[in-house]
Parts: structure tokens; sequence; C-alpha cells
């Protein structure tokens, strides 16, 4: 099953495109990290995913629909965008009547479980809620809609390492409780690796690489060895990047096969490691294998 699947994908603000011809599809079922440098597209894909913006050019299907077509269609996805917007002026009391209001699906038990569980006050006025609990009270609405799929976009971005932590948590029991298929979106890569099993690196509005993040940490390599020139290497081995002293090469290499060669140090990757080189590296020294899904 395809949660959401882009082709052609563009948004334009009078003379810049924030998005522009992306291409992708995210299986369902899974947590999947949306990473990426500023500007790359990633809060406007996940605005054009939601319904609260309508691309200029492209097609995107999001649970079987067109983003924002309609009652049935916004209520399978739930939606916390960049600064965890609540409502300062209402209560926590508020924001869950609200919540009930505008979605057929709102399970009020789990709303209030989860409140009282998090430690929030009802009669408290959201503007008067510290970061972290704003944050948890948005992704308490965006869980107890039901939806089939979540996006966040950013949403730990301004919280203390206890709160990102707590947040993390409870979005994981989430997820393992209601079977929700999630994109999230972060500059925090290592908060990623903690929730997510499957990660999209998106550059310029194109996908560099997305894969199951074992399969990516186990299928890429740092080389290390005696200066060579990078078409001795075999073919299976896609080059990422490569860096050349007087003396030695170090490559960093895609390849599902064993690398036998003696003459290489081989040495493993942390997924940082891996987003940052595609991240940094838009175009491969050679052609890389196909994006796995």
């Amino acid at each position: 099953m395809t949660v959401l699947r882009a082709r052609g994908l563009g948004k334009k603000y009078k003379r810049r495109w924030a998005l522009a011809d992306c291409t992708l599809e995210i299986g369902g079922g899974h947590v999947t990290g949306l990473v990426g440098p500023n500007g790359a597209g990633k809060s406007t894909l996940l605005n054009i995913a939601s319904g609260m913006l309508e691309p200029t050019t492209g097609t995107i299907e999001v649970c079987g629909g067109t983003p924002g077509s309609g009652a049935a269609q916004l209520a399978k996805v739930g939606y916390v965008a960049q600064n965890t917007p609540v409502y300062g002026g209402l209560t926590v009391e508020d924001h869950l009547h609200l919540g009930a209001r505008l979605n057929p699906r709102w399970d009020d038990d789990l709303a209030r479980k989860r409140i009282e569980r998090i430690g929030l006050d009802p009669k408290q006025h959201a503007g008067k809620l510290s970061g972290g609990q704003r944050a948890q009270l948005a992704l308490t609405i965006g869980i107890a809609k039901r939806p089939e799929l979540l996006l966040l976009d950013e949403p730990v971005a301004a919280l203390d390492p206890l709160a990102r932590r707590e947040f993390l948590a409870d979005l994981m029991e989430a997820v393992a409780e209601h079977g929700l298929s999630v994109v999230m979106s972060s500059h925090l890569v290592a908060d990623l690796e903690r929730v997510c099993d499957h990660l999209i690196v998106l550059v310029d509005s194109q996908v560099r690489i997305a894969g199951d993040i074992d399969d990516l940490l186990a299928t890429h390599h740092r080389l290390t060895g005696p200066r060579r020139e990078l078409d001795t290497l075999p073919s299976d081995q896609h080059v990422i990047s490569a860096r050349h002293t007087d003396r030695q090469t170090t490559v960093l290499v895609r390849t599902e096969a064993p690398i036998l060669d003696p003459a290489w140090t081989v040495s493993g990757l942390t997924l940082e490691d891996v987003v940052l080189e595609y991240m940094t590296n838009p175009v491969t020294a050679r052609p890389a294998l196909e994006v796995l899904r």
C-alpha cells in the first residue's frame, strides 16, 4: 500500500519555485524520515500532502485520494506543522472539544487519557504551556483524529533534549498502538534514527536516496587505501563521493556485494554520515543504484 505518491510535483510563488519536479513514493506501515537542507522543499511537500497548499504542477495522491478534496480525505491525514500550532487563547479542554467537532473519526477517550497521562491540565490555556507541552497537545490532536497518515514537520526542532525524547517516545507508542504511517521531517538525524525505519533524503526537490534505514547502513561503506583512479573500482561499487591526497584515496560507496579487495580498509557509516554525503554531493561520481522502495 502506498500512502503518498508524487509525480513531477511543483509549487511556485511568483518567480520562485519552493518545490520543483518532485517525484517520490512512500509505502504504508513505515515511520519515514524526510531530511534535506533548508530550501529542499520538505515543508512545501508536507503542506501539499496535507491539503494546506495546492500544487502548481504535477500530481499527488495521499491515502488513495487528492489532498484537501473533501471531509473524508481530510480525515485520513493528521498534520502537525513546524511550529506545532495551537490556539493560545483556548484551554486544553477547548482544543479537545474543537477536535471532536472537526474530526469525524475523533477518539475522545484516547485524547483524554493521553492528556491525563502526560500531565496537562485541561483548564490551562495553551498560550501558558511550555514548548514541549504545546508539542504534546498538537501530537495528541493529530493522533486522536485517527488518521491513516500522520505528517510531522520539524515537530521537535524547538524542544529541549528531554522534551524531544518524551515526544518521540510518545510518537513511537502511538505508532505501535494504532498502526499509524508517519512521515516526519527533521534536521536532527539522531532523532530520525531513533524512531524511523525508512528514510528519504531530499535535495533541491529531488530524491537523492530512499530506503529502509537498516538496508542503507548495510550497503554504504567508507573505503580507505592507496591512491587510485575511480574507474579501477568494480562496477557494482557505486561511488557517492571520493577524496584524494597524494598517497591516499577515501571513497564512500554503495554496494550490496562484499568488498574483497585487501588494499582497502573498510569502515561502516552512521546514518548522519550517509545523509551528509548525499546532501553535500548532489551528483554521484558514478551512477547510483536504483532508489530503494
